[in-house]
């Protein structure tokens, strides 16, 4: 690492550029091959997988996606002349437009039933060439925009559908911007040199906006959601402006040293570099740990991710250095450089808040345990009745045409038309023939059913399907009864005496099953991230109850995020007022994706306090004094670092986007406790009351163990004359004038 930052200082300008150039190359590389998302939930082996398979085999030309234009009459009914004349032409125009297969419109035979009973709401389906992640959207645009003017005083129109709710996607970065301005105001503060403030921020971008282009291409090679460069860029900026922040606090405290430009980056880097790398390798840890689940959904959203911290993390130590030696000694604040011209170097000791409040914890350790548990149980509390499901478009804003839309057709036409499921089935004689002819007179038999079709079979007779309504919506818990008592019961009866295969698909059954794997697959993959975790905090620390403390911290600070989820998003409990939509279930996905990122990001600030913590241990053999110093010198810079990343991930909620939002709050969450509550409160207070237990470890496991040493960030400065080391005298000190882990005799 020391040699990287010498290179990078000393061809500062060949580092700048190289990283401009993979920025530049990379984006218009992004530009050229345009994005293919996929948010493909299908599950192979799964029930509603195999329908879809069906689908797709004997219907290929249903693979277009399916939009709805909607249109109300307060007084009179949709039948009347005028309104009749003014959607048939307008729907004409529709059918036109570039990329649009079909219009099936209310007022011919094949749109029968597609006007409600009180003759006040009626639909018509839009059909486009292509699936959803491949329509342009500026085809879906002209689809709405022709749409809306129809619009009149006594006639209401409005949409629904995947394509045209890429309409509503919000413009530009204003999330990103946000985010960002608020991290420059913290880090002006925290700095008080522009320069300095604007350093991590510059470093951040670049490593993530590359990060962001890789991912546009990386969907031409894998499947990745469309939420994944979102969700990457969150991730990125966070990590990003904390690392760089790290680094940039260290090389400040070199130049107070004395020490000179070069040198001060290159010892920032060679020492707070190494528990940055170490740090971003537990966060990417976490993030593959995704691909154990094989789901193809998932891994490139895990890859994804992970590309964006490997790349934050390469230019923390690579471009970070580099643009430090070309703002000199500005990296400190005009005063700060006055007071070292006219004093000299002089050693920074805690001293303010920091110092005070790391006095008061060891003074009261168990209470303030005990008050840091009462708060994270009163938060988790929600996460018990966490509900898995899939939001739709019922969730979105009040305001947006898609919401509209939906409430109009629950109102016409009931809730469920808004997510029926599909039935498929597998014709192989005469007998299965019957048996599915005769289905859809048993289905409307059935308690929850709405409404079903007749049968439709493709070319060769060997496949049909028939679609069923609901009667409720679907996103509730009937529907998935619903779900259930058809593959269950219904089904299997109807099946009786023949060979016929019937699959239960659509909306809400396939949601139910990619929840079903996740959950199935959720205590793996949470024992093998702990595990992982635990394995790389005992290598660094040589103790048992670090990671153990470690592990139970990060379950509890997931649990405690997942409530505030549950309590905003699944309660409703202001998501209106913020601008989040209709309360609904959580993403099914979300819980592997938050134990993913949050694990990763809470073993940052494990990392960054208790090095600290271990250094002085190793030094004195005192636990309360390294408790006490490694908070009083660490809590600052991570509180700091918090509150960068709370308003990076807040500002995503200006996104517009219900599961990027949902992300934003479950990280900012996460992180305010991990930091405020955990880090700073709970973690310390054990630490006193387990005393010299917090170090332990058996003799043999320490000597098979392998050795691996991590400078920590906020390593203290040389020490005055004549102050005590206590045992750390027998070690060995580098030129930084630290304690090297590894040549401690022991």
């Amino acid at each position: 690492m020391a040699a990287l930052a010498r290179w990078c200082v000393s061809h500062r300008l060949v580092a700048v550029l190289l990283w401009l150039l993979a920025l530049g190359g990379v984006s218009a590389a992004a530009a050229f091959a345009g994005s293919a998302y996929s948010n493909n939930y299908d599950v192979p082996g799964t029930e509603s997988g195999r329908a879809t398979e069906l689908l797709k085999d004997g219907f290929p030309g249903l693979s277009g996606d399916s939009n709805t234009v909607v249109w109300h009459t307060g007084d009179g009914t949709v039948n009347a002349a005028a309104v009749q004349q003014t959607m048939t032409r307008t729907l004409d125009e529709v059918a036109q437009l570039p990329g649009v297969a079909s219009v099936v419109s209310p007022y011919h035979a094949d749109g029968a039933g597609q006007i409600s009973r009180d003759g006040h709401t009626a639909y018509a389906t839009v059909t486009f060439e292509q699936p959803a992640r491949s329509v342009d959207k500026a085809e879906a645009r002209a689809v709405v925009d022709t749409a809306k003017a129809a619009q009149s005083d006594g006639l209401r129109v409005e949409l629904g559908g995947t394509a045209v709710g890429l309409t509503e996607a919000a413009g530009g970065h204003i999330a990103e911007a946000v985010g960002v301005a608020v991290a420059a105001v913290v880090l002006f503060l925290a700095f008080g040199s522009l320069a300095a403030s604007l350093l991590p921020i510059a470093t951040a971008l670049v490593g993530v906006g590359t990060a962001y282009a890789g991912i546009v291409l990386l969907g031409h090679l894998m499947t990745v959601a469309d939420f994944a460069p979102m969700l990457g860029m969150l991730i990125g900026l966070g990590v990003g402006i904390d690392y760089a922040l790290f680094i940039v606090t260290r090389h400040r405290r070199g130049l107070k040293r004395g020490l000179s430009v070069a040198e001060a980056a290159q010892n920032a880097v060679a020492t707070t570099g190494r528990a940055v790398a170490f740090a971003g390798a537990t966060v990417c840890i976490a993030l593959l740990g995704m691909l154990i689940l094989r789901l193809s959904f998932l891994n490139g959203v895990a890859i994804a991710a992970s590309l964006t911290v490997v790349l934050t993390v390469a230019a923390s130590v690579t471009l970070l250095p580099a643009l430090l030696a070309y703002i000199g000694p500005r990296a400190l604040s005009r005063r700060e450089r006055r007071r070292l011209a006219e004093h000299g170097p002089q050693p920074e000791l805690p001293t303010g808040l920091a110092a005070r409040w790391s006095a008061f914890v060891e003074k009261r350790p168990k209470l303030l345990g005990v008050l840091a548990l009462i708060v994270i149980a009163v938060l988790a509390l929600p996460t018990l009745s966490l509900r898995l499901g899939t939001s739709d478009q019922g969730n979105n804003p009040t305001s947006s045409t898609t919401r509209q839309a939906y409430d109009l057709l629950a109102e016409g036409f009931g809730p469920g038309v808004n997510g029926p499921l599909t039935l498929v089935g597998e014709v192989h004689g005469a007998e299965d023939k019957l048996a599915l002819d005769r289905l859809p007179e048993t289905l409307r038999a059935t308690e929850g059913v709405a409404a079903v079709t007749p049968v439709t079979y493709d070319k060769s007779g060997e496949i049909g399907f028939l679609t069923v309504v609901p009667g409720s919506a679907p996103q509730s818990h009937a529907t998935s009864e619903l779900v259930d008592k058809l593959r269950d019961d219904v089904l299997p009866r109807a099946e009786s005496g023949s060979s016929l295969e019937a699959y239960v698909g659509g909306i809400t059954a396939s949601y139910d099953d990619f929840a079903e794997v996740i959950v199935g697959k959720l205590p793996l993959f949470v024992g093998v991230v702990i595990g992982l975790g635990c394995l790389l905090l005992l290598l660094a620390f040589r103790s048992i109850g670090i990671p153990l403390k470690a592990a139970a911290m990060n379950v509890a600070a997931v649990a405690a995020a997942f409530g505030v989820v549950v309590a905003i998003f699944q309660w409703g409990w202001g998501s209106e007022l913020l601008g989040l939509g209709r309360a609904g279930p959580i993403e099914p996905f979300l819980p592997v994706i938050m134990v993913s990122v949050l694990f990763g990001l809470s073993m940052d600030y494990q990392v960054f306090l208790v090095s600290r913590m271990y250094e002085e241990w190793l030094e004195t053999g005192d636990n309360r004094r390294a408790v006490r110093v490694g908070l009083a010198e660490t809590s600052r810079v991570i509180n700091s670092a918090a509150v960068i990343m709370i308003s990076v991930f807040l500002a995503f909620v200006l996104s517009g986007d219900r599961v990027i939002a949902m992300f934003g709050i479950a990280l900012a969450a996460a992180v305010a406790l991990d930091a405020f509550v955990l880090r700073t409160l709970l973690v310390p207070a054990l630490m006193h009351m387990l005393g010299g237990a917090n170090w332990w470890l058996p003799r043999r496991l320490d000597r098979w163990l392998p050795r691996i040493s991590i400078e920590p960030p906020e390593c203290r400065t040389a020490r005055l004359p004549g102050q005590r080391t206590g045992r750390g005298d027998e070690g060995d000190k580098d030129d930084d004038g630290l304690v090297s882990a590894e040549r401690v005799p022991r």
